[in-house]
């Protein structure tokens, strides 16, 4: 056999060398793959945060925020987007985590007497399905979460451990503990899943050497690694206090004491603001005692995303699927012949891998306590019953980790092939195996050229007049509002609303900081945009001061309410359920009428609920309130949709200009596979918006017209289905015609 270069482990040690090659192969495979500009969710509220040293929502996650703000820095000189140099930071810590698995699987494979080139090799197929389980790829070239930060930890804390159990009896390794520690504490400033290597490590050293927890000095050192790493949460309190645009929670202290008392208590005490933020009150999740789904249930919803791992693409349906089913029980089986193999290897690593596992899967499951999955139980139709969308993400970790015992056990596969085909080359072919995940996830987990999320949020601010106020209601159509405005600088003027955090204590006061005269940021007229240039309004949009908000309360009114706003009269009936956040949206609403339009990011949802859809006129993407009677008043411009078609009002020549040469489409037409089926109403509002339009340029005797936008309607209807190559069943009847 020819010898291995001593670069990828023909020496003495570990392979360093083939563990960075191997963590390069899977860089690459995330640029190929990368996407372009934010995707849905989250990831244009932590590319803005990192851009701008936001503070994003709690626990406010400073150390992604600082690490990405200098990452991007870093990049600058290379001319990229921000968008794409927060991407590359999911990707470059996805691969350097790939490059402590691969060490983790040769270690393993070495102990069982593999010879240098077949641990080589068995490790790198265990990097490549690791790398390319659906989820760890997904979450690879879009930064939609902080979880490649923890992902790059928790394996980094593997490996130190690992590496302190072979050498333990030296004196000096006791660091690599302490240093797994001081991760481990940094990265819960990043997210707690930093934190979930904590039990098996525990578990490892108590198996390998217990009398070290009894040392003093190590304790101590353990000790002071923690309160370094924790440390990094002072980021939190020092930047709100600067009051950037973002600034979710206002995590503001009075002082650095009673700032490090809530840091250092994990928030049961010391600053109010900064407690909350850290113990995340505002999302006021219940005990897991109190079981949000059956437990079975929360385990189907486990077993379903691991189901999507290994061959996403054979099913574009969300539920288990017969499609994928072998591919899950192979990797099932081939994943506990690894950890078996791992066993086998070093009992004591095994505990760990196990204990690891066990934590990441069934006991993160408990914890976590999800509602019904987002695409199961459909007959439970009550509301709040489901996830607002697929939580794979959460189970990142434990996808990840299966990779690598699944490439272990096709290694093991391998080599007991070869002993019985009269060598390991004879046996090479069963390692195509690895390559599975790569093909049959690659259509639902590329990314190139998806600017669907950055285009609608380009379509939905530029539908709005110039200082506009525009309600808005989820991440999806806030996030990428706020990517554009604090990234690329576009529509600053136009003050996002998001109507749920009016029912928190610091956002009202942020947008009437944010509004008043001085800082309200002024409209730049911009080529193609239909609106002239003004002065800023005189006053902010919240006319409260902060003694008013805090008085603002939930309940039913007493007597029947009349609300004046312009020439609109709102009546709400005696007994009317009205909570705080839907008062002071109300009072904003009043405030704003004399000089700032004020939109709707949808006629239903916080718009109906607070009884305004009956003066909703769409302009283009967004919905105007139009602060008059309309069938009395309505403009020049305006057309109503026939009663079969919802009876609705339009701008008519407004929508017309803004989906003719104002909107950009990027990969929300005719797109082959809408990845997240939870955000099919983006693809839907296009899809409305263009067939109404086509119906009403039909009702205006434009023929030419009308099967223009119908021709358009049909493919973005692509995208709510699912894409083009989804099936076609799953849809009901939503025929515009």
């Amino acid at each position: 056999m020819i010898a291995t270069p001593r670069f990828f482990g023909g020496g003495q040690g570990p392979p360093y060398g083939a563990a960075a090659f191997a963590a390069a192969g899977a860089f690459l495979l995330y640029v190929l793959t990368l996407a372009p500009a934010p995707t849905w969710w989250d990831t244009s509220e932590y590319v803005a945060t990192a851009h701008t040293l936001g503070i994003p929502h709690p626990p406010g996650n400073p150390l992604f925020v600082a690490t990405g703000r200098a990452w991007s820095v870093l990049l600058a000189p290379l001319g990229l987007p921000p968008a794409v140099r927060i991407n590359l930071l999911a990707a470059a810590t996805s691969a350097g985590a790939s490059f402590f698995f691969f060490l983790v699987a040769h270690r393993t494979l070495v102990q069982l007497r593999g010879r240098g080139r077949e641990a080589l090799v068995g490790a790198a197929a265990a990097v490549l399905v690791s790398a390319t389980a659906f989820t760890v790829w997904s979450q690879s070239n879009t930064n939609e979460k902080v979880y490649t930060v923890s992902l790059l930890i928790a394996a980094a804390v593997s490996w130190l451990m690992l590496r302190w159990g072979d050498r333990r009896n030296d004196p000096r390794s006791a660091r690599l503990v302490v240093a797994a520690v001081y991760l481990m504490a940094l990265g819960a400033t990043n997210h707690l899943m930093s934190v979930l290597p904590a039990g098996a490590a525990l578990l490892f050293l108590l198996l390998t050497r217990p009398k070290l927890l009894a040392h003093r000095r190590f304790l101590s050192r353990c000790a002071l690694a923690v309160v370094a790493g924790i440390s990094f949460n002072f980021f939190l309190p020092i930047r709100a206090a600067q009051r950037p645009v973002v600034n979710e929670g206002d995590p503001r202290c009075e002082g650095a004491v009673e700032a490090a008392v809530a840091i250092y208590t994990g928030g049961a005490a010391g600053c109010p603001a900064l407690a909350s933020a850290l113990k995340r009150e505002q999302y006021r999740k219940p005990p897991v005692t109190q079981r949000m789904a059956p437990f079975g249930h929360q385990l189907l919803n486990f077993f379903q995303y691991f189901d999507w791992q290994w061959s996403r693409g054979m099913d574009p349906d969300e539920p288990p699927s017969p499609a994928r089913l072998p591919f899950t029980l192979l990797f099932i089986a081939l994943g506990g012949a690894g950890l078996f193999a791992v066993w086998r290897g070093d009992r004591n690593t095994g505990a760990y891998v196990a204990a690891f596992a066990v934590t990441l899967s069934v006991a993160l499951v408990f914890y976590l306590n999800f509602r019904l999955g987002y695409s199961l139980a459909p007959e439970v139709t009550a509301e709040r019953s489901h996830e607002v969308r697929e939580r794979d993400y959460f189970f990142l970790l434990f996808f990840a980790l299966w990779g690598v015992l699944s490439g272990l056990g096709l290694s093991r596969c391998w080599a007991w092939l070869g002993e019985r085909a009269g060598g390991p080359r004879n046996a090479s072919p069963v390692l195509a195996v690895a390559l599975v995940p790569f093909f049959l996830n690659l259509g639902w987990a590329n990314r190139a050229g998806d600017y669907a999320a950055r285009d609608w949020a380009y379509g939905l601010l530029n539908s709005v007049e110039p200082y506009g106020v525009l309600f808005t209601e989820g991440d999806n159509d806030t996030f990428p509002l706020w990517y554009l405005q604090e990234v690329e600088g576009i529509r600053r003027d136009v003050t996002v609303v998001v109507v749920q955090y009016l029912f928190t204590d610091w956002y009202a006061s942020q947008l009437r900081e944010l509004t008043e005269p001085g800082r309200q940021r002024r409209y730049v007229p911009a080529e193609g945009l239909p609106y002239a240039d003004r002065d800023p309004p005189a006053g902010p949009v919240v006319d409260l001061t902060d003694a008013q908000l805090a008085a603002v309360g939930d309940g039913r009114l007493p007597d029947t309410m009349r609300l004046r706003i312009g020439g609109m009269l709102v009546e709400y009936p005696k007994g009317t359920e009205l909570r705080s956040g839907h008062r002071i949206a109300l009072s904003i609403i009043r405030a704003s009428a004399p000089e700032r339009p004020v939109y709707f990011a949808s006629r239903s949802g916080e718009m109906r609920t607070m009884g305004l859809a009956a003066w909703a006129v769409s302009e283009g993407l967004a919905v105007r309130l139009h602060m008059r009677d309309l069938d009395r008043e309505p403009s020049a411009g305006y057309r109503r949709t026939d009663e079969g078609l919802g009876g609705e009002w339009f701008d008519y020549p407004r929508s017309r200009q803004l989906v003719d040469e104002v909107y950009s489409y990027r990969g929300l037409r005719a797109r082959e596979i809408w990845q997240d089926y939870s955000t099919r109403h983006i693809p839907y509002s296009y899809y409305r918006l263009t067939a109404l339009l086509g119906a009403l340029a039909e009702a205006e005797g434009d023929t030419e017209t009308s099967l223009r936008y119908r021709e358009m309607s049909k493919e973005f209807l692509h995208g709510y289905l699912g894409g083009s190559k989804a099936r076609r069943e799953r849809a009901p009847n939503i025929a515009v015609d």
